[in-house]
């Protein structure tokens, strides 16, 4: 079987990028703006960065590391959940911990007016190497 090269391949290809002789944009009608769910999202964040620094505060308190360290560690997931909930933050928490750090992620109160699965705030820490 015989194959013959061509120099120039049979069919012309269009350039990747067309000129602007050639090239015409698109222009699009873009709706107004509603910068209103931008600012509930910015309103709620503000509170949950509330809640998270209500969070790290008590973190930080001599003691009660150790008791959610310790808990975590064995594995008592019922007593973390109580040293959270005893912080007392308004939004829920969920916690996840492996040997090496936690994380806790806080998720805004569902609001009839704002948007589904608004905000959330990942707190991550490192308590192991």
């Amino acid at each position: 079987m015989y194959y013959y090269h061509y120099p120039n391949p049979p069919h012309t290809q269009p350039p990747v990028y067309p000129s602007n002789q050639y090239y015409q944009p698109m222009h699009r009608q873009y709706p107004q703006v509603d910068p209103n769910v931008f600012k509930k999202s910015i309103k709620t964040y503000r509170l949950l960065m509330d809640q998270g620094s209500l969070l790290l505060d008590r973190l930080g308190d001599p003691g009660f590391d150790v008791k959610l360290m310790t808990a975590a560690q064995q594995g008592n997931n019922s007593e973390v959940d109580r040293l959270i909930k005893s912080i007392g933050l308004k939004v829920p928490v969920k916690t996840i911990y492996t040997p090496t750090g936690v994380t806790f992620e806080l998720k805004a109160h569902t609001d009839p007016h704002a948007p589904p699965n608004c905000c959330t705030l990942r707190v991550e820490l490192q308590w192991g190497s």
